[in-house]
């Protein structure tokens, strides 16, 4: 019987395969450890790792034993406390080893097994079933994959790619070309060697010496013919394949946050860890999604991610300005007809008097227009403002237009989770 020795060096990775095994099996008890991990710890703590504890009664393997048939009661020996029938008390303390009681002298166990994630597999689970709704358009810009495409044939390439249907018409092709010539010629002789009995003018030695001739001839055509190679180097023909560029779809987001004096100290963090999370999200989940960064009082600005999350810039509230600079930017940078556009506005929903019906108007007559999704989050409300009742009319009449409340840092992640879940097919 022959054996195979793997004398192959051990590569740095080599436990991945396990562990993306282990990660499989025990799916469902390291997503319920992110959850929990999540609401202990801050939003903007979350691109880091964690350790997962799994359970000892869910690492235990199967075991197949011998037994025996039927149902038997038996004392085993060596024992002189119990007699059959009695009841085996539970030993105090000691028999986990978690931790967190006595000491004591009996008892027995295992420790939980601590699994620790990765930055990247944390994620994994974080956004496993979150996604940005209905990126559908087709519009193709930016270019970041290639495919190959067929095109054609060539007369170079490897044997793997080598078009045999082609390569065998090529070649018959040829043969019939290069022997058309000589069967055209040998025909002529086969008349020629017809006519030498019929020609009166001519002795016998000189017909005997042009037949001998004329046979001569043909002996060297057919062997002409014989010799053409059935399939020629110059035949072959392989399949050629280009290099396209694989366009993919490009999406923006604009992020829109309420800094006004209105907006205490409290909401804007709950406003803030929103932006994170969606923030992450996107930069986790999109390599070709742009992100805009609006931050609002009396007057609008397009600011940088530091300036958005970290100014102390405040003033009055006069919301139509966010939207206004947003559709400036969209008309200016991003047309609607190559961008899929998506919108998030965080705000406590206190707006000047005046303002929330221009909001409204805005809101349906040139900015809806241009966008796939607009989300509006209304950040730890007392009651529903004016805001909030105009744009109820927008979302009856935009269904991609959706409206949440959050009323405490818990809130964020289910509200987050309900604005980008994926939606059945």
């Amino acid at each position: 019987m022959s054996q195979v020795v793997d004398r192959r060096l051990n590569g740095r990775n080599k436990s991945v395969v396990n562990r993306q095994r282990f990660i499989r099996r025990f799916r469902a008890q390291i997503k319920e450890a992110v959850t929990e991990a999540i609401g202990k710890r801050g939003i903007t703590d979350l691109d880091r790792g964690e350790k997962v504890n799994i359970p000892r009664r869910d690492i235990s393997e199967p075991v197949f034993r011998h037994g025996t048939a039927g149902r038997r009661q038996f004392t085993q020996p060596g024992n002189r406390e119990f007699v059959t029938g009695d009841r085996i008390a539970r030993p105090r303390g000691g028999g986990g080893g978690r931790g967190g009681g006595e000491a004591s002298d009996s008892g027995e166990g295992m420790d939980d097994f601590v699994f620790e994630l990765s930055r990247e597999e944390f994620l994994d689970f974080f956004f496993d079933d979150l996604e940005l709704p209905d990126l559908v358009k087709t519009q193709l810009a930016t270019i970041s994959e290639h495919k190959f495409k067929r095109a054609g044939y060539t007369q170079d390439g490897v044997p793997c790619n080598i078009n045999v249907e082609r390569s065998l018409k090529g070649a018959l092709a040829r043969r019939i070309a290069l022997r058309a010539p000589h069967r055209a010629r040998l025909r002529e002789l086969s008349d020629e060697l017809e006519q030498i009995d019929e020609d009166a003018d001519e002795t016998e030695e000189q017909r005997r010496a042009r037949r001998s001739a004329l046979e001569a001839e043909g002996v060297e055509l057919r062997r002409r013919i014989r010799t053409i190679p059935f399939i020629d180097e110059f035949d072959l023909r392989y399949n050629h394949r280009v290099r396209q560029p694989q366009p993919t779809a490009q999406a923006v987001m604009f992020c829109l946050m309420d800094v006004s004096g209105s907006m205490d100290r409290e909401r804007k963090d709950m406003a803030k860890r929103f932006f994170t999370l969606l923030y992450l999200f996107l930069n986790r989940n999109y390599e070709r999604i742009e992100v805009v960064f609006i931050r609002h009082h009396t007057i609008a600005k397009e600011v940088d991610e530091d300036d958005f999350f970290y100014s102390r810039e405040t003033g009055g509230t006069v919301v139509s300005s966010a939207l206004k600079m947003m559709h400036d930017v969209i008309v200016d940078r991003y047309s609607s007809a190559q961008w899929n556009i998506y919108a998030a506005q965080a705000s406590d929903g206190d707006n000047w008097h005046g303002d929330s019906p221009v909001c409204r108007e805005l809101l349906i007559e040139k900015v809806m227009p241009c966008l796939q999704y607009f989300a509006y989050v209304e950040v730890n409300a007392d009651e529903r403002q004016r805001l909030w009742q105009e744009y109820e009319r927008v979302s009856e009449r935009y269904g991609n237009f959706a409206m949440r409340q959050i009323r405490s840092p818990a809130d964020i992640y289910p509200v987050f989770h309900n604005l980008f879940e994926k939606k059945p097919a």
